[in-house]
Order: structure tokens, then sequence, then C-alpha cells
């Protein structure tokens, strides 16, 4: 099997797919790498390096694709791309599959094999493959960094002789990978921190790095049985929002990393809300890509509304190039040599991550999800076309 590591098309990022490191380990188990040229540079991986380790570099993005079984990048592709796919070649990348339906119809019209990484499921096999937690953990420190250089204020309690300086109090909405991960940088900055989140097993997490855990005052819990959250009931979206502007308005640092599967951020974070937050405070949106948990959010600009920063940066990750392509590497290595043997595909449909991940294969959409999905939208077409 060849695997071919593209330059990541997006202005902007940063992050290559695969590392020089994971070539060798590849090779030994029959999967060579060609790699584009200057694929690896902005993460600082040379072409040289690449060579070096056995990795075949091709200048041309034609004859990459002209012999690859299948294409490993990170950001997921435009339906353009999919035409310059070799016929019946695999692709792996983040996809987003639920929300970009006809991204899916061309790659099943190409007869790709497709696997998003965003569908692995999070199972103690799947661990290691799990590309939205290796690099969630890239984007919780980079805003919690970022948070830091854009308060007027300082995150650690200081003794000074001009007097006592007050920590900063951060304020982390949603407790998954991203969340957890900028409460153990906001705590190691010497900030005061609270997290709050819909499901209830993540509390002893929280505590467990120093921070408080902020409770609704309701039973209800909203992790499926994958990990994920899922959307409240109506009383409990209520219950919420009542705990969250009570400890936004005292927040210096608002986080937020709240994201459903499949659908738009929740919005947790209302224009009153920011508009109780005192001057200087500062709100970084890491949900800005699915349209953001903070309302006056906007996805890939810092904008000041009632004297607060909204950061809504998308490319956190990519800030973080070196590291975050590491892992990304590290997490294709294990899903490759899962499902090829001895450099051959073997898709076991049975198989529970083969199942959550692969889209299309062999000219249909295969993912049960997707497949629902689609039948209901032919027979949406079908009753229009009847009217």
């Amino acid at each position: 099997m060849r695997i071919a590591v593209r330059k990541e098309r997006p202005a902007g990022e940063r992050r290559v797919a695969i590392v020089p490191d994971s070539v060798k380990r590849l090779a030994a188990k029959r999967i060579d790498v060609s790699v584009e040229a200057g694929a690896g540079s902005r993460a600082y991986a040379s072409d040289e390096e690449y060579a070096a380790m056995g990795a075949r570099v091709d200048a041309s993005p034609e004859a990459l694709l002209a012999d690859a079984d299948v294409v490993v990048q990170i950001r997921q592709p435009s339906v353009d791309d999919i035409r310059h796919l070799k016929e019946g070649s695999g692709l792996v990348s983040l996809l987003y599959p639920l929300s970009n339906g006809d991204l899916v119809r061309a790659l099943a019209h190409r007869k790709i094999t497709a696997i998003a990484v965003d569908m692995i499921p999070r199972t103690t096999v799947a661990q290691m493959m799990d590309v939205l937690s290796s690099q969630a953990t890239a984007a919780g420190y980079e805003a919690v960094l970022i948070a830091a250089a854009a308060l007027p204020r300082f995150f650690p309690m200081l003794m000074t002789a001009a007097g006592t300086i007050a920590p900063a109090r951060v304020l982390v909405l949603g407790a998954g990978v991203a969340g957890l991960q900028a409460i153990g940088t906001a705590r190691r900055l010497g900030a005061v921190v609270e997290a709050f989140d819909v499901r209830k097993v993540v509390k002893e997490q929280v505590e467990s790095l120093g921070a408080k855990f902020v409770e609704v005052g309701t039973q209800e819990d909203a992790q499926t049985a994958g990990g994920y959250a899922r959307e409240l009931s109506e009383e409990g979206k209520r219950a919420q929002a009542e705990a969250i502007a009570r400890h936004v308005a005292k927040a210096d640092v608002v986080i937020c990393t709240a994201l459903i599967p499949g659908r738009r951020a929740p919005t947790l974070v209302t224009a009153d809300m920011v508009r109780s937050m005192r001057a200087g405070s500062v709100i970084v949106d890491l949900a800005a890509e699915q349209q953001g948990n903070c309302e006056l959010c906007r996805p890939d600009e810092t904008v000041v509304e009632h004297g607060v920063t909204i950061i809504g940066a998308t490319d956190l990750t990519s800030r973080m190039c070196a590291h975050a392509s590491q892992m990304y590497s590290r997490n294709m290595e294990k899903l490759l040599l899962y499902v090829a043997k001895d450099g051959v595909w073997k898709l076991d449909f049975n198989d529970e991550i083969v199942a959550g991940s692969v889209v299309t294969h062999a000219g249909e959409i295969v993912h049960p999800k997707l497949r629902a999905s689609a039948g209901a939208a032919v027979e949406v077409r079908a009753a229009g076309a009847g009217q």
C-alpha cells in the first residue's frame, strides 16, 4: 500500500498529517509513503527529513495522487478535490460527514473508501487513533495562552510591594479533552478555575485538576453511550443558562469548548451574559468553527463587544503545529495499521471502529447514520416532486 500525504490547502493551516518519524514505522508494515513537496515545511518537517526516512517526495500533486492507494490529510477536502483522487482509492481525513452531504455523495460517486477520523468511536481500543482528542489537547492549551495574552490582568496571585494582586478567575465551558487541558493550563498559570459540563461524570476529573465544578441543580445527565454530550431538555437548558450566567458575570476569562457531534455548537454565552462581564474580560471560543458557544462570536475574528474581547480563532490547533502534527501522525499510524494488514485494506464492517468511521466504500454510502439520512433526503425530494 502506498499512502500520499498532501500539503494542507486551507490558508493558515500549518499541520501535516504524517511526520517523518512515522514514515519508517509505516514502511516496516509494508505501507510506503509519498509526500507532496513542502507538505511539512510549515510544521518544521523538511522534504530532506522525509527523504532520509524513506519517503518519496513528489513535486507534482498530480504525480502524488496518480499511484496513491490512500490519501491521508487533516482538513476535509472540497468536492473538487475529490475529483482528483484516483477512482477506487482511499481517503483518511476529517470529513464531518453528518453536515457535508455533498462531499459524502462525491466520495461515493468516485468509489472512494473514505474514513472520517472525526467519527472514530471513543473506546479503549480506539484511544490511540482518537484524532479529536489529540488535536483538542493542543487547542485547549493554546486557548489559555492567547486568553492570558489578551487579558490586561495577571493570571496568578502576586504579592508585591504595591499590594496583593488577586488571581484571575477562569470559567471553562465544556470539560472534554480541550476543556480539561484548558483547566490544567489555567491552573498552572495560577488562575482560579471553575468548569461546567452537562456530563456529570466529568466532575471528578475537573476537581482532580484543582478546579471547581459548576453545579446546575438538575439531575439530568447529557452523556451519550459513546461518551459525547447530547442536547439537554428545555428544562435542563433553562437551569443551565441560569447557572452559567451567574458564573460568567464573575469571570475574567471564559473558555468555550462545548460541541455536539453532527450539530451546530450550543449557545451557552448570550449577549446579555457578555454585557454582565467587566470591561477587559476575554472570551476564547473554541467552538467558533461550528458557529460558536458565544452568541457574539465571529469565526476567524477577534471582536470587542461591551468592552469584552471575544476571540473566534479557528486555527488554535494549527498554531501548535509541531506537536499537533506529531500527535495526528501517531493517530494515523495506529489507524492505518488497524485497517490494513501487510499493506492491504482489511475492512471488517462488523468491527466497531470500522463501522463507526468508514463513510463510503465501493461506490456506496456505508455508514448507518449517513445511509439513514440519505434515505430520508431521497424521500423528501420524491414527496416534493409529486406536489
